[in-house]
């Protein structure tokens, strides 16, 4: 930029090629910005006059203008020579609305208005406060000028919904080469300094905002003019020298200047404000640059172009820089189907939030007690000693008796013996298996409080953290495989169990406890006293004030069925404990009946820690008990006069189900019913329901107290136990409709799409709450707007236990204001709990995060689904109210899901009808389809341990499609209304379009899929068995003179056969020996080394009798031992096979001197020999526990010498001799000719399992024999008038070229292969299209029909990927089932990019 003050001056034109030259010189870096001073002021100080004013302060000119063509308006300040501009003070409500950015103001020059004393220093402690200020988003009010604020509102409302943009800051520019700007913006940085007075070459701008409901926007351009060095010495000194300059070319280097002939360079620019500015309309005329080659040419003052290639360069780097390197991974895997789907708009009339901001609710102070004890440890041992029989726990049974009394002093000392076990008596000395820090698990039946009580105080007084988990039942629990995997996370190694527990665990033969389905080893330890070691007298534990190290931890299930680990330390657990006492107030020896888990959430706290801190006497009701007598908790604190219980409206709404007018209940003694699942906004009727009952009986009003909690934020708020019985609890009647928006909205009870939810009473003492949107930052919400609750205190959760990710974004939450200010310097914890604060400070909860819904931009509650469905007359349809309400993604957005359990009684029209009525309530009340509703037998959803639903379970079942409903109603025309747009021709084709091999863009997706095997119904009985072995004894037994087998050796004639029984018995037979002689188990690897023949067969079938995984193994030739036998070797040590099984012929060339040349024959596993086998019977055959279980291995070697090993279970193998046998139409009548070799791939499925499997016989031809032989195989379809036949490409290559001759003399002998209808060739490479034409074409003399022959495809993975014989019965009556072959031209260069040319020929 030149400067223009050199405008009025008669410069000399080589002096002003020379500043251009100096210009193009510090643009390139040859010359340093001092010299570049000195050597300019050289040149043009004789020609500079004496500066105007005293000061150094750049004349600085700055206009608004508007756009659309309105006419500028200039703000000028009291002093022409000094822009002293200041914010203007829109407020901060304006900024925030959408599609609004904030407007700017800039300072330069000298303040004027500031007397010299109020003036900051410049330091650079005072820039980094303003810094820290700005980065947190708060308000300067240090820039506040009313006087343009009423301007800027009204340039604002002039403005609405206009889009601007921030020019690219470019970092090198030119001081002396000028171009006009009218598209200048400064970027969103203070000046760094609190010194007004100083003359600072930075822009300066605070974000302003209006508390009104303005959403406008604005264009600034402002035109800067003025000299940054061309001063004089005397003006330098005054201005701070280069100083000054070097400053002022900081505020150039953040303005983009761009030449008009050019579109703006517009990018993103990040601050906390974003701000976008866009040229104005009524920009002036600009000129086109010219070029000189690759170099382009600015202009100074007096038109003199300048070079400026270096600057070009750099802003082609910048452009380069901004510009992704390779787009983001997610992009190759978006399908162009996204773009083809119908975009929800948004609805114009849905209510917004219009309340003020709202403000953090502050709990009550939480009071210091001289009392209360330094730690939960302390206290147990103040009462185990001061009061050793005052009663702590007592249990029921089941026929609600008193089972066991736990007094404290049995408490304390049992707690003592358990911690000392731990820590000294598991491992040695020397390394112990617990050391203090360690996690252990505690596993206790929900019946046993009082041993869990006793394992989780000795794991305090150990140090040790303790676990709770549910006992786990069977090896397939539903969500088991989630909680060993935190046990794995956690390292736990112990877990603690009572002896009644130890004992129900299930159990493996041996007595041994198996290890479950993704648990890590543990060991299990029982905590009865008469197991364990009584601690020495001067053994005493360490007990000390509670401090930050971890107490327990809480698993909590998630949304998607994972477990995490909330932790829980020392100091949050004592100050809960002292939140609820004073919440409560709790007192000594009180009495409280608890119904709920001891093992975690509201029991826990109250049932098992609080109580302890305040020797209070906990009667615990099992939840076997509730099953069978709801009513016992009532009876308990009629009985004990309990002042608290513990209970869920779900035990309230049984007890009314249960109630039948008895006389003898008095609730008058409760002071305090807390309601565990009061954040359930459907409580409610729960408790309405009990007061209306049991309001007779004694109870009052105020006793019933909901709370609300979380696993990570603890208690979060709890309804006060109060005496004044004339203030009723607070309660709302919110709109469902408005509830979907996440907006608050008062409502009649009289209309059907209403919420009445209740108060869960005030914040917790010593906490503090605020709401906060639920997706993006967190910023508060209004006072009309439904949020996320947050805390921060104390007592809440620290982390998710070895999850530091989701532990920052749940643990470590900081909310802002609109303004973008922290609320708080401290951490706030999300609850994961959605609400908002009512009048007074009561707490109102309306849903949960895990249990929302969000379907096309509406939030629905999965709790609210859940009341409307069961509210559907007949109310008592779904069986003891078991239903699961979930989403699943349907065409990138979420559908609801209902899955029920339906009583045993309901007939199908009854099914039918209150699904319909379902979908009625719940299209009318909540505004919203459903996808799918499907009604289950009735206890046939997986369960949690206490009885509920396990909702992720229930969903991945659906998902997977295992849920086997017994009728179910599809609507998705009611709530998929994104379906796709028409395919219309797209421009060009997507990533995702190649990937998945679209052979022309949008016709085709290159997919295709046989028939459903589930869906095929024949008269198989073999299908009704899973594995092999079954169906090969059901065959012994039904048909057991059927021949399976036939092997013909090279003169054609039968070398031998297999009947079913015959099979079987040599099968059991080698069974015997392999367990007898071999001394194997199962599991154990075998490698089966024979020729082609019956053996093998027979020694497969034997392995399966006795549980042996066998792998087939080609033996080696006689004639080249030296080069075949290493890859047997190969074959059974990478198998780590246990046994080798082979005929006495090969037994004895494995050991020859041959093989020992090649191998080392000492290293051969034990060599079983079957032609002498034991003439014993099994005493059982085993069948294998598990169809995912290994049936067999199979090995293969590629042409380019890998070995490969393929794992093939019982499933997979039932599987695809049952696909064969219903694509090729096998059966016991049928004979089908093989001539494969039987060690791998499909030729060995159909040499051993298929004819076991589908009954029919197999004539075998093992391929050595056509070498003696080229017409063995014809002649023997010939022979035997086989229909099917498989071979292999080296057959039908050794036939043509054995026989190309011979077809004459064939035909003289009566070879006729007219009967032939499929000739498949069994390949694992690209079809040979010569070699089979050539076939067909040979032997069509001899009846041959050109189109029997096909090839099969597969691979290692798959074995038959297409299997499709050609249908030739009848050709002239029922045409052909099969498609017609098409010959299909592929360009070569196009197959090695894995592609195919765009046209095709065909014949």
């Amino acid at each position: 930029m030149a400067d223009r003050g050199l405008e009025g001056m008669a410069l000399p034109l080589e002096v002003r090629a020379r500043l251009a030259e100096l210009e193009l010189e510090l643009s390139e870096g040859d010359i340093t910005q001092k010299g570049y001073e000195k050597k300019r002021s050289k040149l043009i100080g004789a020609y500079l006059p004496q500066p105007p004013t005293a000061n150094g302060a750049a004349v600085v000119r700055c206009r608004l203008q508007h756009s659309e063509g309105a006419p500028g308006r200039a703000l000028h300040s009291g002093n022409i020579g000094v822009c002293d501009i200041r914010e203007a003070a829109v407020r901060e409500r304006a900024a925030s609305t959408a599609g609004n950015r904030p407007l700017f103001y800039f300072r330069f020059g000298v303040d004027q208005a500031l007397p010299p004393e109020r003036r900051a220093p410049v330091t650079p402690a005072s820039s980094t406060r303003y810094h820290r200020r700005r980065s947190s988003g708060s308000r300067d009010e240090r820039y506040r000028s009313d006087v343009h604020t009423e301007a800027v509102q009204a340039a604002l409302a002039k403005h609405k919904e206009r889009k601007m943009a921030v020019p690219m800051p470019s970092k090198r520019r030119s001081l002396v080469v000028q171009t006009s700007m009218d598209a200048y913006t400064p970027p969103d940085t203070s000046s760094g300094s609190e010194d007004e007075g100083s003359v600072q070459g930075d822009s300066q701008g605070t974000p302003t905002s209006s508390q009104g409901s303005i959403n406008m926007e604005h264009w600034i351009s402002q035109a800067i003019h003025g000299s940054t060095t061309s001063t004089t010495s005397s003006s330098s000194t005054q201005s701070g020298g280069s100083g000054a300059a070097h400053r002022l070319a900081d505020v150039m280097a953040q303005t983009h200047i761009e030449n008009h002939s050019a579109p703006p360079d517009v990018t993103t620019y990040t601050s906390e404000h974003p701000i976008q500015v866009e040229r104005p309309q009524g920009s002036t005329t600009s000129r086109t640059a010219p070029k000189y080659g690759n170099a382009e040419l600015m202009e100074t003052g007096d038109g003199v172009p300048v070079s400026s290639r270096v600057s070009a360069k750099i802003q082609q780097l910048v452009n380069t820089l901004k510009r992704p390197k390779r787009p983001p991974l997610r992009e190759f895997f978006v399908d162009d189907f996204e773009e083809l789907l119908e975009v929800q708009q948004p609805d114009p009339n849905q209510p917004k939030p219009e309340g003020a901001q709202m403000l953090a609710m502050r709990g009550e102070q939480l009071g210091v007690v001289t009392n209360w004890p330094p730690s939960l440890e302390a206290a147990l041992q103040r009462w185990g000693t001061i009061s050793p029989k005052a009663p702590c726990l007592t249990t029921m049974d089941t026929n609600g008796k008193p089972l066991y009394i736990l007094t404290y002093g049995k408490l304390w000392t049992r707690s003592m013996k358990v911690a000392y076990n731990i820590l000294h008596k598991l491992g040695t000395k020397q390394e112990p298996m617990v050391r203090p820090g360690d996690r252990v698990a505690l596993v206790f039946p929900n019946n046993d409080p009082a041993a869990s009580m006793v394992a989780f105080y000795g794991c305090l007084l150990a140090e040790v953290v303790p676990v709770p988990i549910e006992v786990p039942l069977t090896r397939k629990d539903a969500g088991s495989q989630q909680i060993g995997f935190l046990l794995g996370s956690c390292g736990v190694t112990v877990a603690l169990t009572s002896d009644a527990c130890h004992k129900g665990l299930p159990k493996s033969p041996t007595g041994e406890i198996p290890q479950f389905k993704g648990w890590p080893k543990l060991l299990w330890f029982v905590t009865e006293s008469k197991h364990l070691s009584k601690p020495p007298r001067d053994w005493f534990p360490h007990i000390k004030d509670a401090n930050n190290d971890t107490a327990y931890i809480e698993y909590k299930t998630c949304k998607d069925g994972s477990v995490l680990g909330v932790t829980v330390t020392r100091i949050a657990l004592l100050t809960h404990c002292q939140a609820l006492t004073q919440a409560c107030g709790y007192t000594e020896a009180e009495t409280i009946v608890n119904v709920l888990d001891f093992k975690k959430d509201v029991g826990l706290w109250h049932g098992i820690l609080t109580s302890v801190m305040n020797m209070m006497h906990v009667i615990s009701i099992p939840y076997s008990l509730m099953k069978v007598n709801p009513l016992s908790w009532i009876q308990k604190v009629c009985q004990y006069k309990a002042k608290v219980a513990c209970v869920k409206s779900r035990d309230m709404h049984w007890a009314l189900v249960a109630h039948r007018d008895q006389r003898d209940i008095n609730l008058s003694s409760l002071r305090m019913l807390i309601v565990a699942d009061g954040a359930n906004p459907w409580s409610i009727s729960s408790c309405d329901a009990f007061l209306n009952v049991f309001q007779s009986k004694g109870l009052r009003q105020e006793v019933i107290c909901p709370c609300a909690s979380s696993p990570e934020a603890l208690t979060v708020a709890i309804r006060r136990p109060t005496d004044d019985s004339n203030q009723p609890p607070g309660r709302g009647v919110l709109s469902m409709h408005g509830l979907t928006y996440g907006v608050i909205r008062v409502d009649s009870e009289e209309k059907l799409s209403v919420l009445t939810v209740q108060d869960v009473g005030l914040v917790m003492p010593g906490a503090i709450m605020c709401s906060v949107k639920p997706d993006g930052i967190p910023q508060l919400c209004r006072t009309d707007e439904i949020g996320e609750l947050c805390v921060c205190a104390i007592a809440t959760g620290t982390s998710y236990y070895g999850l530091s990710g989701m532990t920052k974004n749940t643990f470590e939450v900081f909310p802002v204001t609109s303004s973008g200010a922290p609320v708080s310097e401290y951490p706030f914890v999300r609850t994961g709990l959605l609400g908002f604060v009512g009048p007074g400070g009561l707490v109102f909860v309306v849903g949960k995060m895990d249990g929302l819904m969000v379907v096309s931009g509406r939030r629905h509650n999965a709790d609210d689904i859940v009341a409307t469905a069961l509210a559907v007359e007949p109310m008592k349809f779904v069986y003891r109210g078991r239903i699961a309400v979930f989403s699943v993604t349907v065409l990138h957005d979420e559908r609801i899901v209902i899955v029920a359990e339906q009583r045993p009684d309901s007939t199908e029209e009854d099914s039918f009808q209150w699904m319909s009525r379902v979908l009625q309530a719940i299209d009318s009340i909540h505004q919203v389809g459903v996808y799918c509703l499907a009604l289950v037998p009735a206890n046939t959803l997986p369960k949690t341990p206490l009885g509920g639903i396990h909702l992720s379970e229930t969903k991945q079942l659906f998902l997977e499609g295992s849920l086997h409903p017994c009728n179910v109603l599809m609507c998705p025309h009611t709530c998929v209304t994104n379906l796709p747009k028409p395919r219309q021709k797209q421009p060009e084709i997507g990533p995702a379009s190649v990937m998945v091999g679209n052979l022309v863009s949008g016709k085709r997706i290159a997919q295709a899929s046989g028939r459903d095997l589930g869906q095929i119904e024949d008269n198989d009985q073999a299908r009704k068995f899973l594995f092999l072995s079954e169906v090969l004894q059901w065959r012994a037994q039904t048909t057991p003179d059927h021949v399976l087998y036939t092997l013909l050796n090279c003169r054609g004639t039968i070398a031998s056969s297999l009947t079913c029984v015959q099979l079987h018995k040599r099968a059991e037979k080698i069974a015997v020996m392999l367990m007898e002689r071999g001394h194997l188990q199962d599991g154990d690897h075998v490698a089966l080394v024979y020729p082609p023949g019956i053996d093998l067969i027979a020694a497969f079938y034997g392995c399966l009798y006795a549980g042996c995984v066998p792998i087939t193994v080609r033996p080696p030739h006689p004639q080249n031992i030296a080069t075949t036998l290493p890859t047997v070797k190969m074959i059974v040590e990478v198998s780590r096979s246990a046994c080798l099984m082979t005929t006495q012929l090969i037994c004895k060339l494995l050991r020859s001197r041959e093989a020992a040349a090649a191998v080392d024959v000492r290293a051969w596993p034990p060599i079983l020999d079957t032609d002498d086998l034991p003439k014993k019977r099994p005493a059982q055959i085993y069948k294998p526990s598990n169809p995912d279980t290994l049936a067999y291995l199979d090995f293969s070697v590629s042409t380019t010498g890998m070995l490969a090993g393929v794992k093939m279970s019982h499933a997979a193998t039932s599987a695809f001799c049952r696909s064969i046998k219903l694509q090729c139409e096998l059966y016991p009548s049928r004979e089908v000719a093989i001539c494969l070799d039987p060690y791998c791939g499909l030729g060995f499925v159909l040499w051993c399992l298929c004819s076991v499997y589908s009954g029919h016989q197999s004539i075998l031809i093992p391929p050595s024999e056509l070498e003696t032989n080229p017409a063995l195989w014809l002649l023997a379809v010939s022979q035997y008038k086989v229909r099917d036949t498989f071979c292999s490409y080296s057959v039908m290559e050794l036939c043509t070229k054995g026989l190309g001759s011979q077809t004459d003399s064939l035909k003289a002998r009566g070879l006729d292969l007219s009967r032939v209808r499929t000739c498949v060739v069994v390949a694992e490479e690209r079809p040979r299209i010569a070699l089979t034409q050539s076939f067909s074409k040979l032997f069509k003399d001899l009846g041959l029909h050109p189109r029997a022959v096909s090839t099969s495809f597969g691979c290692r993975v798959n074995l038959a990927i297409c299997l499709q014989p050609h249908r030739l019965w009848k050709l002239a009556e029922q045409g052909t089932s099969g498609p017609d072959p098409t010959t299909v031209y592929v360009d070569m260069r196009a197959l090695r990019h894995d592609s195919f040319p765009s046209s095709l020929e065909q014949e």
